[in-house]
């Protein structure tokens, strides 16, 4: 039987993409150098949440893509084929501070293949991190920049992040017992 615990719910979710948007803006000052790239499929309704807050308080569009990493990753001789989503980056990534967005950190090895991706499209001046929740377990040396919530897991919990921008949006864990 497994439980379940919200950790954070709609309004928390929202406080915390604003304050991940403020830390953003404070960090780089010229909003213009900067773009966000939402990892498939969990970063990319929050890098588009941050786009507009970001819009907001530079009060200029901030570019939004999205990254698939699957032919990316390090495990793809232990599993079958990947499920593919759309990679779009509608905009030269090369000079730009691209701020990758996720929305749970664990291990680090989504981040890394983010990366190795990312460069088939240019080279960033720089790559920013933005998690919702940072669950530890690192496996390789990355460490976000902004997160939203530091939650420490047991390797055997799960983490799941339902966003739709909505009155329902949580992040839960569960655990098996």
């Amino acid at each position: 039987m497994s439980q379940t615990t919200i950790i954070l719910n709609s309004a928390a979710m929202h406080r915390a993409l604003t304050r991940i948007a403020h830390e953003i803006a404070e960090r780089n000052e010229n909003g213009a150098e900067v773009a966000l790239i939402g990892i498939q499929r969990g970063g990319v309704s929050l890098a588009q949440a941050l786009g507009k807050i970001l819009s907001g308080i530079w009060s200029l569009p901030v570019p939004v893509g999205t990254l698939d990493v699957g032919m990316h990753r390090d495990d793809l001789d232990r599993k079958v084929a990947p499920n593919m989503h759309p990679t779009e980056i509608p905009f030269d990534v090369t000079g730009k501070t691209v701020i990758l967005v996720d929305d749970v950190l664990f291990s680090g090895r989504t981040i890394r293949a983010a990366m190795d991706a990312l460069n088939d499209f240019g080279r960033a001046k720089r790559i920013q991190l933005a998690v919702l929740v940072d669950r530890g377990h690192r496996e390789l040396p990355i460490k976000a920049d902004f997160v939203g919530k530091n939650l420490p897991t047991a390797e055997t919990e799960r983490v799941e992040v339902k966003f739709s921008g909505k009155d329902d949006d949580a992040v839960i864990v569960e655990k098996n017992s």
